[in-house]
């Protein structure tokens, strides 16, 4: 008797266990790239060269930061499962002085547009109004860009996709320029040899 209902029993359990198992590994990768979109915008706000006046900022340190990402990311491997989008939301220089999406840069193989606007959106007008969920909107100030970062993710089963929650994860995160840049255009410095990584209409 104890063994029949075992046998009913261990279907069930096995069941439970793998679902367990998928779940706990699904949170432990959101919580990672959560992480990562911090790391990005926090250090997306930091890099530049000082040329005595304001800092500036090139292709070269956005390919190393995003390269920096990738090796962060570790087995996730950000570079063929993942899309990081970095935008540098500002107040525009031309009146109405509104949010403006003054550059983006894109990396990651994943097909996956950003939520909240493509470069370029805002120039000369008052329809952006800062990035990001409406209950957490960011904006920029004056003088003071944001770094703002999406991270779209496909998330690799552990054991097996029915037993995992939506299979794309997408995050963002946020942090203010805290030095002088230089915000002219065109934002990011072209580097001889050096291709842009610019986001494709998708």
């Amino acid at each position: 008797m104890a063994f029949l209902e075992f046998a009913i029993c261990l279907p069930l359990l096995l069941l439970l266990t793998v679902s367990i198992f998928e779940y706990v590994n699904y949170c432990i990768v959101r919580q990672q790239i959560s992480q990562l979109a911090l790391q990005v915008s926090d250090n997306a706000a930091r890099i530049g060269t000082f040329n005595s006046v304001q800092t500036q900022i090139d292709e070269q340190q956005i390919g190393d930061l995003f390269m920096g990402a990738n090796l962060q990311s570790g087995s996730l491997n950000l570079e063929r499962n993942g899309r990081v989008i970095l935008t540098s939301l500002e107040v525009d220089s031309a009146p109405p002085r509104g949010q403006y999406l003054h550059w983006q840069r894109c990396y990651g193989a994943l097909v996956f547009p950003s939520s909240y606007g493509r470069e370029g959106e805002g120039k000369g007008n008052a329809n952006v109004t800062g990035m990001g969920p409406p209950n957490a909107r960011i904006v920029a100030l004056q003088g003071s860009p944001a770094m703002f970062v999406e991270i779209a993710y496909q998330y690799q089963p552990l054991i097996s996709a029915r037993f995992a929650p939506p299979l794309l994860i997408h995050e963002v995160a946020a942090m203010m320029v805290r030095d002088n840049r230089d915000t002219s255009d065109p934002g990011v410095n072209p580097v001889f040899g050096v291709t842009a990584s610019k986001c494709s209409a998708v």
